[in-house]
């Protein structure tokens, strides 16, 4: 590991919005903060998660934009929450913390209905078949956000990949859910809600290379 990656593990070892549960702690079902993250926020504002957030952009500009509610950033790579969480310092933002764990624990950090609405921008497709089960709108996935969320809950997908929006696309057709909005070219009809026009610097890069980006929503019947 490199020592600027070792700096970063050691400054998000040292923020009070970074949580990094322990392995046994989510197995055994034994994370304190599960059904207590209005304690944490000193609030009972509704909570947002962003699944496999990286460098927590998105999480931080939803924030910014909507201080009455809760966001937390999931991801298991330290080095790239790192960079969100250096935002959440300087600025002081109170209502966004993020958590280094693998996105298939969520269910031990949520109690049933305990969350609003999930955002899953830009997750790796998981190409090759036999990785399916790692993709993010998986069946077994899904299931473990119909938990956590509450009967009014919310999924966004937001993704460069045609691959991965026709795979989304096709389990829901298949299973208790409700598409509420999909479109193959996101910025066609210059949508006016802000927290769809919110751009990663990855996703700056699609856009400048002309690759349409797709945007799908859905809920749980």
């Amino acid at each position: 590991m490199s020592r600027t990656k070792l700096k970063k593990f050691k400054k998000i070892s040292n923020m009070p919005h970074v949580i990094q549960p322990e392995r046994e702690e989510l197995l055994g079902d034994e994370f304190t903060l599960k059904g207590r993250w209005s304690v944490h926020f000193e609030n009972n504002y509704p909570i947002c998660l962003e699944l496999g957030c990286g460098k927590g952009e998105y999480t931080v500009a939803l924030a910014k934009a909507n201080p009455k509610v809760n966001y937390i950033g999931i991801d298991i790579k330290g080095s790239r929450i790192y960079s969100g969480a250096e935002i959440v310092r300087k600025e002081k933002l109170r209502n966004v913390i993020f958590i280094r764990t693998q996105i298939e624990h969520v269910v031990s950090l949520f109690n049933k209905d305990e969350v609003n609405e999930i955002w899953i921008t830009f997750p790796d497709p998981q190409l090759k078949y036999n990785r399916r089960r790692k993709r993010l709108v998986h069946s077994s996935m899904l299931k473990k956000y119909q938990k956590i969320l509450n009967n009014s809950g919310v999924v966004h997908l937001k993704t460069d990949s045609l691959f991965l929006h026709g795979y989304a696309l096709g389990v829901l057709e298949n299973g208790p859910y409700k598409i509420l909005h999909s479109t193959h070219d996101l910025y066609r009809n210059k949508p006016q809600e802000m927290s769809l026009n919110i751009k990663t610097y990855y996703e700056q890069i699609f856009l400048n290379n002309h690759q349409p980006i797709t945007y799908l929503s859905f809920s749980f019947l």
